[in-house]
């Protein structure tokens, strides 16, 4: 997976709204949706989709520690996500920051590692787990994704090389550490894509 792919997927937090003519139901979004958490986990999932004029929107606000994303759908591949309540605030400003029209990613170009270091945006100080789905499509009615990939982002604020035994780049079903010593630092699981 190349390092455009990667910074594509985390900019799942960054979300544009979608297209409103496009806008499938509040259940079938809910349904896409939490297709990233664990099946325990899915009933009690905070789940933040589209509105009717296609801009972000808490569908289902949940009991438990999961917030999934639904998919975009002005975006062909169905793609879903569900993190740790605790990143809300680190993936709500990157979704407010993407209705702006700002497109910086990484270290360099995102603005929200530069309000974390000045302490105005809050990140998560333990491993706080990302969970990415994506497919050709999802049956609603069957709760499926066609040719589901998962794969799975862990951010560790600060974590090094050296303070995590990881490589710096990405080798086929590897884990490997992104933006080593930022606020914004985490561990990629990508595994080999189907074939």
């Amino acid at each position: 997976m190349t390092a455009a792919a990667i910074l594509a997927t985390l900019a799942l937090g960054a979300q544009a709204p979608a297209t409103p003519a496009t806008i499938p139901s509040p259940d079938v979004q809910i349904a896409g949706a939490v297709q990233a958490a664990p099946a325990d986990q899915r009933a009690t999932a905070t789940v933040i989709g589209f509105d009717a004029q296609g801009k972000h929107t808490t569908l289902r606000r949940g009991t438990g520690s999961l917030v999934c994303l639904a998919d975009d759908p002005g975006v062909a591949e169905f793609s879903v996500a569900c993190y740790h309540k605790d990143l809300e605030p680190f993936m709500a400003r990157g979704r407010e920051l993407a209705s702006a029209g700002s497109k910086g990613r990484g270290p360099a170009g995102d603005v929200r590692y530069k309000e974390i270091e000045a302490g105005t945006l809050k990140m998560p100080a333990v491993p706080t787990l990302l969970t990415i789905v994506q497919g050709t499509g999802f049956d609603a009615a069957a709760g499926t994704v066609t040719n589901s990939y998962t794969r799975w982002v862990i951010y560790t604020p600060g974590a090094t090389a050296e303070s995590t035994g990881l490589p710096l780049t990405p080798a086929p079903g590897a884990p490997w550490l992104m933006f080593p010593g930022t606020p914004g630092a985490h561990i990629m699981i990508s595994p080999a894509r189907p074939k």
